[in-house]
């Protein structure tokens, strides 16, 4: 049955697990319902005297610490706009970034984790007040570029690195057991911590790697922190999935996929078992059949993968039949020519190469499954 997104916040809560992993379409609502949730576990009461520009009350920081697309709009650029000489990344004051740079003094591991997901030698150097980001090339000999504008790629790596540096010390010291000896008690009421889509803007190059070091941070965490973790991308899902080990521990946690209907309702689907696995096979044969489209090399076990890759992604999206994927005005006769060019059920089957209109068939079920589900629509390559 159908539900709002409160009422999905709602159901995440009340299934009180240690961590709960969302796969969703890109506008399915992943973003509003980490604001939903934010809300229902701490909402904003107009009588709090005590808050930042965004109105996010410290009493809301100290129950759920989330991450979200609107984490980036904290961080903006400002360019010399005579010779654009000095390019700076501003942050917005706010609680978020005043509590790790600030309070925390986390600065230097910032750095560290940033460099760990960009090049070695590219810097950022904060400003005394914490207000404003430059970036450098270090060249050795205390010599350096000069101030350089990073991409949007690195950017997002920035954000991101700053983001986990805070979570690392939360989890370390909510793993005192005993609070009274604790460096700080700022966490002592923390419950969630929500991850809303994190690689929005990630390369692959860094996208396994970062949900490595996600997942060990999660397994580092002996307190009762409980994590949400939404995600767009099937290989970041996968990752996490077996680092987290959620496929041996079935039902005492949460795997599950965010759908949203036309009429503005909701539904989340627990998955279990395989269907958590079968990402990156899906990639894998999405990747080769893309290939051989391009290179015009169809041949007809081609048309096996193309099938297995139908009948996974319905398996994965809750279909009872993978002809149900299929262009609706063809389907009768497409399901036909899939039957025939898998399983050679027809008198031509000595033929061994496909005849042109194969394999446009095969470029065009390709194409329909990628543009109409948005199971494969992967993040676009940072300039």
């Amino acid at each position: 049955m159908s539900k709002t997104l409160t009422e999905i916040a709602q159901q995440l809560r009340g299934a009180n697990k240690r961590v709960q992993l969302i796969y969703a379409f890109n506008g399915s609502g992943k973003t509003r319902l980490s604001r939903e949730f934010k809300q229902l576990i701490a909402p904003k009461n107009d009588d709090e005297d005590v808050t930042n520009s965004e109105g996010e009350s410290a009493f809301s920081r100290n129950k759920i610490l989330y991450y979200n697309a609107f984490t980036e709009d904290l961080f903006y650029w400002d360019n010399d706009l005579d010779s654009d000489a000095e390019p700076k990344l501003k942050i917005q004051p706010n609680s978020f970034t005043d509590w790790v740079l600030k309070d925390q003094g986390q600065d230097l591991n910032i750095v560290t984790n940033f460099q760990r997901y960009a090049n070695q030698k590219l810097t950022p150097h904060f400003s005394a007040d914490f207000t404003e980001v430059t970036f450098s090339l270090e060249r050795g000999d205390n010599e350096h570029s000069g101030n350089l504008k990073i991409s949007k790629g690195e950017e997002s790596n920035f954000i991101w690195s700053i983001f986990y540096t805070l979570l690392d010390q939360v989890i370390t010291i909510l793993n005192v057991a005993e609070p009274t000896e604790r460096e700080t008690n700022q966490f002592d009421q923390l419950e969630y911590v929500f991850i809303d889509d994190p690689v929005s803007s990630l390369d692959e190059n860094h996208l396994i790697e970062l949900a490595v070091n996600l997942a060990g941070l999660i397994k580092s965490s002996q307190s009762g922190l409980k994590f949400i973790i939404t995600t767009h991308s099937p290989l970041f899902y996968n990752v996490l999935h077996n680092e987290l080990g959620l496929n041996k521990n079935g039902k005492k946690e949460g795997c599950y996929l965010l759908e949203r209907f036309e009429n503005g309702s909701y539904l989340l689907n627990t998955k279990y078992g395989d269907s958590n696995k079968s990402f990156s096979y899906h990639l894998y044969l999405k990747q080769v059949l893309e290939q051989a489209v391009a290179e015009n090399q169809v041949q007809r076990y081609h048309f096996t993968l193309l099938r297995n890759l139908y009948e996974k992604t319905a398996s994965f999206l809750g279909y009872p039949r993978w002809s149900e994927l299929l262009p609706g005005d063809q389907q009768a006769y497409l399901n036909r020519i899939i039957q025939f060019s898998s399983h050679s059920t027809l008198s031509n089957d000595t033929v061994t190469e496909p005849t042109e209109p194969e394999k446009q068939t095969v470029k065009l079920l390709l194409n329909h499954l990628k543009n109409e589900y948005g199971f494969w629509k992967q993040v676009e390559a940072n300039d």
